[in-house]
């Protein structure tokens, strides 16, 4: 069961830094989350599904987002919006009805945003959907980014890429500790678990361990060679 609350300072401070809001001023981003409110979702709680009439877009303040399209009783996932990340401010530009499902992974509160409110906002202060623009750019740069590493990239060198972009280092060495259960990690760069599982076998022989949700690098240089 979804609850909706008013967002702390703390939440608007996060939003504030966000792609859709970061380049507004004071008083444009100020109307902007006016228009929002925070909802904390259980896991597996679906948010909208597809084809339904959007009344809100979102932004994650905590917890993992799953989005995906299905068809013929199939689905696949698009993406998973991270804190920090927005997903359907688009249909303030254009469109009526969403275009893919999205689901709460684990435990997530979301800022979500009036759709209606927000387009009433535009005529006075267009900067509004100027940041929604570039905000939708930027989605589109990381979606390219994502497709050349799939066609570009195996399976063991996602993962050695993902390792390597989110580790600490000490030395030669590094560690991880996943934020999610590895089955998150796996939809996260397009991977079936069994692939996923595979692709930590094969990285064992570039000296990377996984214990649970930590992973240990034992050479940086050696796991780069991937």
């Amino acid at each position: 069961m979804t609850e909706v609350l008013k967002l702390s300072s703390a939440q608007q401070a996060m939003l504030g830094g966000a792609l859709i809001a970061s380049s507004l001023d004071p008083h444009e981003r100020g109307a902007l989350l006016s228009c929002a409110a925070a909802v904390r979702y259980e896991p597996q709680d679906v948010l909208f599904r597809q084809h339904e009439k959007a009344r809100y877009f979102y932004c994650v303040l905590s917890g993992y987002v799953r989005l995906y399209r299905g068809s013929e009783g199939r689905e696949a996932d698009i993406s998973i919006c991270e804190p920090g990340q927005s997903f359907g401010e688009g249909l303030v530009l254009a469109g009526e009805a969403y275009n893919y499902g999205a689901q709460a992974m684990e435990h997530a509160i979301l800022a979500r945003f009036d759709i209606a409110q927000v387009k009433a906002l535009l005529d006075e202060l267009p900067r509004i959907g100027g940041a929604i623009a570039r905000s939708l750019s930027q989605h589109l740069l990381s979606t390219m980014d994502c497709l050349a590493q799939d066609r570009m990239q195996t399976s063991p060198q996602r993962v050695a890429h993902y390792l390597l972009a989110h580790c600490t280092s000490e030395g030669t060495r590094a560690s991880l500790r996943l934020p999610f259960q590895k089955s998150l990690l796996a939809r996260k760069l397009g991977l079936a678990p069994e692939a996923l599982s595979r692709a930590f076998s094969t990285l064992r022989a570039s000296g990377v361990s996984v214990c649970g949700r930590a992973i240990a690098i034992e050479d940086v240089d050696l796991l780069r060679q991937v």
